[in-house]
């Protein structure tokens, strides 16, 4: 060691001022690299993903669920029948998915029931998931679940650990409460967790909805409509930060969430109404306040997605707009020109609806989103992978597209996620793989 010093000393002293700049120069280059590179966050990859399909005994027609419902305590009268009848049209086609409990007149509840179907709903996506990936299961060190209001003790995330043996170090996180934006809330914590973890790791993150124990069984229309809308579904998503066999790159996930407000907060509230029966209450406000939580999703995504054209006049008009104190029309970014394929969740017509026309959308765009909502219904976190899934099937996804996931849940939240596939699937998601030569379909936008 001495006699390395030395020599380092003689090499010093016998060199030029050139010279001596010069290594200088490649000291200071190589440090201000190695920060760079120990600082710089790492890109996620989705390496791929399932959706849940239910088996053909969950299905259930419009006209079977409203006769249902007729026979139960919640309608007894025509004007609520004629009013969950013009729901219906709006939910969803005719191959939607209930629990077994739904299937009953009326629907009834246990907790054990609730329990078979989160098994049902998590075991089948994720076995799906497994032999999509073949990943060992030690790699994965992180396990994300989301769950609206089914949230159990033990929890849904410790059911999986007990099922595939998961390591015991794993960071096991479970999501409740947070609605239909919960996926991509999930998969933002999940990419943030990654960047902080071993390269050899994995995330898995799982999305359902349990809507056994869920029917609302009072007269309050707005707390009827979850009836009407919400079914079965599911999905599985694997991450890494490897590029290997990855399908997809996580570029942003962005959230915003509105709770501050009064009428975002309660405008989605699980809650018990008048005669003490518990349902979820959704407002007349809801398409109102999320409209107001997409607009400010989209002054935080715009800039990091559009063109340079595109952001000089969105930046010129959000001034404009503050100077004049929001008198002036808000100026909508053109998406089409950043993104060649859209996720809307699919929570209901109106939704679609209303973000098709927030963003000036073509039919082709809000395509994904309206089959999804007529094939599964409203599936509530998952939808966006299910709309994800369509659009592969149908084969028009290409290596280097861009995909904008866009999610709304209560509280009340608008998240969104930006994709850029590195891969397309090579076949269909069994979500879709019997069935996509049926699709599009016309589906009436007004009813």
């Amino acid at each position: 060691m001495v006699l390395l010093q030395d020599n380092l000393f003689f090499i010093w002293h016998d060199a030029s001022g050139n010279i001596r700049l010069f290594l200088i120069f490649l000291c200071i280059a190589t440090m201000t690299t190695l920060l760079y590179l120990m600082s710089r966050s790492r890109t996620v990859y989705i390496v791929d993903y399932a959706c849940f399909r239910p088996d053909s005994n969950y299905r259930i027609s419009k006209a079977a669920w409203i006769e249902n419902i007729h026979h139960s305590r919640s309608c007894d009268d025509s004007g609520h029948l004629r009013f969950l009848t013009r729901i219906s049209e709006r939910s969803g086609g005719d191959e939607t998915y209930l629990p077994a409990c739904h299937h009953h007149i009326p629907p009834y509840y246990c907790l054990s029931e609730a329990r078979a179907e989160a098994e049902l709903s998590i075991f089948t996506t994720i076995d799906d998931l497994l032999v999509k990936t073949s990943i060992n299961l030690n790699a994965i060190a992180i396990l994300i679940v989301n769950c609206g209001i089914f949230s159990p003790t033990p929890s849904l995330a410790d059911m999986i650990m007990r099922r595939y043996k998961l390591r015991d170090n794993i960071c096991n996180v479970q999501l409740s409460g947070m609605g239909c934006s919960a996926g991509l809330i999930a998969m933002g914590l999940a990419k943030d967790l990654l960047q902080n973890s071993p390269s050899s790791a994995h995330a898995l993150v799982v999305s359902t909805e349990i809507l056994t124990g869920t029917y609302y069984t009072g007269r309050k229309r707005e707390m009827q409509l979850t009836n009407m809308l919400i079914r079965m579904g599911g999905s599985a998503v694997l991450l890494s930060t490897s590029s290997d066999k990855a399908r997809f790159e996580v570029a942003n996930v962005v959230r915003n969430c509105t709770s501050s407000q009064d009428s975002a907060y309660r405008c989605v509230s699980y809650e018990e109404d008048d005669e003490g029966i518990l349902g979820l209450n959704l407002s007349k406000d809801l398409v109102d306040v999320a409209g107001k939580a997409l607009g400010a999703n989209i002054t935080t995504v715009g800039p990091l997605i559009l063109p340079l054209s595109v952001k000089i006049a969105f930046l010129l008009s959000f001034i404009s707009r503050k100077v004049l104190s929001g008198t002036m029309k808000p100026y909508v970014p053109d998406f089409r020109k950043a993104f060649e394929h859209m996720c809307v969740h699919a929570g209901g017509r109106a939704v679609i609806d209303a973000v098709q026309r927030s963003l000036g959308l073509l039919d082709e765009h809000v395509e994904p989103s309206r089959m999804t909502l007529h094939k599964f219904g409203n599936t509530s976190s998952s939808s966006v992978w299910y709309e994800l899934a369509y659009s592969e099937a149908k084969g028009r996804m290409r290596k280097g597209d861009r995909v904008w996931m866009i999610g709304f849940g209560s509280g009340y939240k608008c998240n969104s996620a930006v994709l850029k596939c590195t891969q397309p699937a090579k076949s269909a998601d069994k979500a879709w793989q019997d069935c996509i030569n049926r699709y599009p379909i016309d589906v009436p936008k007004e009813v």
